[in-house]
């Protein structure tokens, strides 16, 4: 059943720090009618309503991402999609400063988290988007995740699985545009934002350039805002400056 008025967006990663805010704007904004957020857990004090609904997902649980497709397919064509996921550190895993802890089951789990899940959930929820009316497909990437770009070294799993997100996302984005002609899908670095994927790394030079999530979720939804059918499989800063690969 279809609910609401107004375009259709949903937030996979809705009990995250920017995944949360940007539930929280994309509510406030006006042009959305009806927000979809994806999470393992119910975010905290949400009530399924006519403008919202909360749906059961798992990035790593195919099935499960099926399931919450079908769903949203069942209230309509989403203008936008957002991928807020993502994987840094805890449980043990911590950005290597150098090869010798370079270790399996870390890099199994980063690329788990930052590649794959957003590959398993591009297959299941691009194609509920609309295909003669413009929308937009983004995951949230990261700077230290362009080649090009590198020039510190370290960090070498949470850089080598979003260079693997952006080529995913690139990749999908040239077949998505054959059958969605008017579809744009891009990768978004918010900055260092103060979340708990940050949180252990939010001094030193991180200071003075980071953003609580609410203004993070606004820079996002801007740039998305101004992305034309040229940005398809672009990767792009906050502040809309196209990063090099």
């Amino acid at each position: 059943m279809r609910h609401g008025t107004g375009e259709l967006a949903v937030v996979l990663g809705a009990t995250g720090g920017v995944g949360q805010a940007l539930v929280a704007r994309l509510r406030q904004d006006g042009r959305h009618g009806h927000v979809v957020a994806l999470s393992r857990r119910q975010p905290d004090a949400w009530t399924n309503g006519p403008a919202q609904t909360w749906l059961a997902a798992d990035l790593l649980d195919e099935a499960s991402l099926a399931a919450a497709a079908a769903r949203i397919a069942d209230l309509g064509a989403p203008s936008r999609i957002i991928v807020a996921t993502g994987l840094l550190s805890g449980d043990g895993l911590t950005p290597e400063k150098s090869m010798r802890a370079l270790n399996a089951d870390a890099l199994t789990r980063l690329f788990q988290v930052n590649a794959i899940g957003p590959a398993l959930a591009a297959k299941h929820l691009l194609r509920t988007m609309p295909r003669e009316q413009a929308g937009v497909f983004a995951v949230l990437s990261a700077r230290v995740g362009s080649i090009a770009d590198n020039a510190l070294g370290g960090w070498y799993g949470y850089r080598a699985s979003k260079a693997a997100l952006n080529m995913i996302l690139r990749t999908a984005a040239i077949e998505h545009r054959r059958s969605h002609p008017f579809g744009v899908c891009v990768a978004i670095h918010p900055g260092t934002v103060e979340t708990g994927l940050s949180a252990p790394f939010l001094g030193g030079a991180a200071r003075g350039r980071r953003f609580a999530p609410l203004v993070a979720a606004d820079h996002i939804l801007r740039v998305l805002d101004g992305l034309g059918p040229e940005a398809n499989g672009g990767f792009y800063a906050w502040d809309g400056t196209q990063i090099p690969w």
